[in-house]
């Protein structure tokens, strides 16, 4: 129910914004607007408030909306209204009425990230952790104990800004060979030539930082079961919270990280494992079930560690900004959004990016729910980034999208007369067969990740 909420709520958020845009422009530009509605087919209510020619509307299904405006081409105009058709506007006009539902989602982007900033987003710290021998890092010669101060002279603030500013800097053409990383050690001031040409743009659809030695600090935990999933087979095997793992298979467990890496190297395998359970010493037998991740099979078996605050509150940091620095750093987060989320579409087309990264809205529903489920400030966020995900989609030259009709207005800019009715016609149809397709693409990769999941 939670996930269902969620997904509607941020569903209705964004289209309400996109929708808005495109009807605020309209009525400034003298268009009469006859109809905004949240969701498509059946109405399920209706409202037309006094003085107005707008009827607004709900209808059935939640997954987008339109807004209906006076047009000579979908039906008749009274003589004494043409002047407010939506078709007889200057190009210019038509062409700010079409970007406006984009540009409405990019300044809700920027709204929520300012909110954010100026409140503050957890991060972890940017300490490095175990260096591999022979990875980029290695060879620049960083070490475990660095905290990372910079990269190309912008400041690094928590880990997860220095993987996305490694990874804008790999996207951005001609800056791919080495980043000038500013680090501290105890204290010390080091200067460190980080080569990335060896990154190629596939490795930025998984964690990539680990494919440059860049690895974050990690606690020692103790292996102490601190939770387990209802119908998970740690439990159906007879585990119990607090439960402390002494072995497994016979080897000491010294940290939960160990009894991971087993557990993911086991799939479908019986590991046996001795626990303290109060005075009691148990030994019992776990199956990990096999699940999907990265195109090979690994282990689990629902169980997390006991959590220890101390050690998380050591790791992590608050990173919030002032008004004036929060909004600059709002719109600086909006656009690199964009242009990743741009630069990863081009990369997939010409198939240098899997389309398995596509999504439709049964993945989005699951994040929207886990992001609820984690708190305001992270549902806000993911409100934020699906906001962009729904500008920038929007945006492209595809027939039946706003960027498809803005590039029949610039056509009409630059030859001087209307794209005539075979060409719109025919851009329908390709519209309809590409988005189509994009559909299906994203579906299944919904269900896959079901069925892996």
């Amino acid at each position: 129910m939670m996930t269902l909420l969620a997904f509607v709520a941020a569903v209705v958020v964004l289209v309400m914004f996109h929708e808005y845009g495109h009807y605020w422009v309209a009525r400034r530009c003298g268009v009469k607007v006859l109809v905004f509605s949240l969701g498509f087919g059946k109405v399920i209510y209706r409202k037309r408030f006094a003085h107005s020619d707008t009827e607004w509307v709900i209808s059935a299904i939640p997954l987008g909306g339109y807004v209906k405006m006076l047009d000579e081409r979908e039906g008749e105009v009274l003589p004494a209204e043409l002047h407010k058709a939506f078709n007889r506007k200057p190009v210019l006009q038509r062409m700010a009425i079409v970007v406006a539902g984009p540009v409405a989602n990019f300044i809700l982007a920027i709204l929520l990230y300012w909110v954010l900033f100026m409140h503050g987003i957890e991060g972890l710290k940017p300490v490095l952790g175990d260096v591999p021998a022979g990875t980029p890092a290695a060879l620049a010669e960083m070490h475990k104990g660095e905290q990372i101060l910079s990269v190309n002279g912008v400041a690094i603030p928590s880990w997860q800004e220095l993987r996305w500013t490694l990874m804008t800097l790999s996207l951005k053409e001609g800056r791919q060979g080495e980043a000038d990383v500013k680090a501290s050690d105890n204290g010390v001031i080091l200067h460190h030539r980080l080569d990335m040409s060896g990154l190629l743009i596939g490795d930025l659809e998984g964690e990539f930082l680990g494919k440059l030695g860049l690895h974050s600090e990690q606690p020692v935990i103790a292996p102490v079961i601190g939770m387990l999933t209802d119908k998970g087979v740690a439990r159906q095997a007879g585990l119990q919270v607090g439960d402390v793992i002494l072995r497994a298979d016979g080897l000491p467990v010294q940290n939960w990280g160990q009894m991971v890496e087993l557990v993911r190297a086991s799939p479908k395998r019986s590991i046996r494992m001795d626990i303290q359970r109060g005075q009691r010493t148990l030994s019992l037998d776990v199956i990990p079930e096999a699940v999907a991740e990265s195109g090979k099979m690994i282990g689990r078996i629902g169980a997390a560690p006991k959590f220890d605050q101390k050690a998380w509150e050591a790791m992590t940091t608050m990173v919030s900004y002032g008004p004036l620095d929060a909004f600059g750093q709002s719109v600086t987060k909006t656009w690199e959004t964009s242009f990743i989320s741009l630069k990863m579409l081009g990369k997939m087309l010409v198939g240098e990016v899997s389309v398995k990264n596509l999504s439709g809205p049964v993945t989005i529903a699951d994040y929207a729910g886990q992001s609820a489920h984690m708190g305001v400030i992270a549902y806000l966020g993911f409100l934020a980034l699906i906001s962009i995900s729904l500008g920038v989609l929007n945006l492209l030259p595809v027939p039946l999208l706003d960027g498809g009709h803005l590039l029949y207005y610039v056509a009409e800019s630059v030859k001087g007369s209307p794209v005539s009715e075979r060409a719109w016609e025919t851009g329908q149809k390709i519209g309809i067969v590409l988005l189509g397709t994009l559909m299906v693409l994203a579906f299944y990769n919904d269900i896959n990740r079901l069925i892996s999941g």
